[in-house]
């Protein structure tokens, strides 16, 4: 593993249109509104702590991402910065460190994100690192007592038998990622051999592809996102 962990999380201004768009088809891709990364060591000693909101007013935020996370267009306006700074603060710690990137739903964190990099026209300084998700590894957890994902707060629950409180704020859930995963390491359930499974997997979603197999992906993308809304509530 990485002498780094850099566990990151954002909120958005709402889903993809489609899932298999590639990722310069920035028109598909929802915009970062919030980013938040803690970074810690091996050792599990954390090394510092970013958080940020995004300034720019060339998105629009969907009525059900601000009803999941609240924010709005006025509240960016007034406490936010510039969507470019903000990705050089996270290239500077990510070319400093070289952390393994970790995240629940990792994937979306990952696309909203590298959309956001080719808006700028920036250099993605994530494709490089070994990713885990916490997210796809709640699947088989021993004390999940569900058979599928779990969102962060119905994870959270499950181990530290107490509510997650401030749920769809990128910088506590970017610390309740940071538990979760430590806790779970600590029990065995997350090890070395998940970790490079997992990373292996990741390098086949990194970049998605358009899909053209008929009328069968839209149906799927249907359902898809209805999946994905619950699993983000």
């Amino acid at each position: 593993m990485n002498d780094y962990l850099l566990f990151i999380d954002t909120e958005a201004s709402g889903l993809p249109q489609n899932w298999s768009e590639p990722l310069t088809n920035t028109a598909n891709w929802p915009n970062a509104v919030q980013v938040a990364w803690v970074l810690y060591d091996k050792n599990r000693n954390e090394v510092k702590r970013q958080n940020h909101y995004i300034s720019n007013n060339d998105f629009t935020i969907s009525a059900d991402a601000q009803r999941i996370h609240g924010l709005t267009v006025d509240f960016l306006a007034t406490n936010g910065e510039s969507r470019a700074e903000v990705l050089k603060k996270l290239t500077a710690d990510i070319e400093q460190y070289k952390p393994m990137l970790v995240g629940h739903f990792l994937k979306l964190d990952y696309y909203v994100l590298s959309a956001d990099y080719n808006r700028e026209e920036m250099a993605n300084p994530m494709d490089k690192l070994p990713m885990f998700c916490t997210m796809l590894s709640s699947r088989y957890l021993a004390r999940n007592p569900m058979p599928r994902q779990m969102r962060l707060d119905e994870l959270y629950s499950i181990l530290f038998r107490t509510e997650l409180q401030n749920s769809h704020q990128a910088q506590h859930d970017a610390e309740a990622t940071a538990r979760c995963f430590f806790e779970l390491q600590e029990s065995g359930e997350i090890n070395s051999k998940l970790i490079r499974e997992q990373n292996a997997d990741a390098q086949k979603w990194k970049e998605p592809t358009v899909n053209t197999q008929g009328c069968f992906i839209p149906a799927l993308m249907l359902a898809l996102t209805g999946i994905i809304i619950y699993l983000l509530i």
